[in-house]
């Protein structure tokens, strides 16, 4: 059974439930959790005397809501009684830092939300899930909400 899973966080709903029900894998399989959330780095094309300002206000930004996203992480596996990590990386492609951090961590899960884009929208925006999917080589449980008619998407915790 898995030892280590990560839980990757956007912040969104679906991926709140995708932490909730990783973190409720986790508890049944007597195992940890890291939550991670991956920024962007900043990218201008503006003037010049401003690029520091502007460049520092977007670090402080994005530190606040990867805290947010990681507090929900962690408060989540704090209530189940599930050791947690928390990670704040910043790169290029979050599905390469996803990867990379389970690597980095020895996780052998990744838990992770679907946004499910279907069709040509989801050919065309592409989505780090899939990325996940086609170059992870850990296993990637993907989290696609809860389906009509069951009581409820999460394991049972005891």
């Amino acid at each position: 059974m898995h030892t280590h899973i990560l839980i990757p966080t956007d912040g969104s709903e679906l991926s709140d439930e995708a932490i909730q029900y990783g973190t409720a894998l986790a508890k049944a399989a007597n195992a940890k959790v890291t939550g991670v959330t991956v920024s962007t780095p900043f990218h201008f094309l503006s003037v010049p005397d401003r690029v520091a300002d502007t460049i520092e206000s977007y670090r402080q930004r994005m530190t606040t809501v990867a805290s947010r996203r990681l507090a929900k992480v962690k408060t989540i596996a704090e209530a189940a009684g599930v050791g947690c990590d928390i990670v704040h990386v910043e790169q290029e492609h979050p599905y390469k830092a996803i990867i990379d951090t389970a690597n980095a961590k020895a996780c052998d899960l990744i838990v992770m939300a679907s946004h499910g884009r279907r069709g040509i929208s989801a050919l065309v925006l592409g989505s780090e899930t899939v990325k996940v999917l086609t170059h992870s080589t850990i296993p990637v449980l993907v989290y696609r909400g809860p389906r009509a008619g069951l009581s409820s998407p999460y394991f049972a915790a005891s």
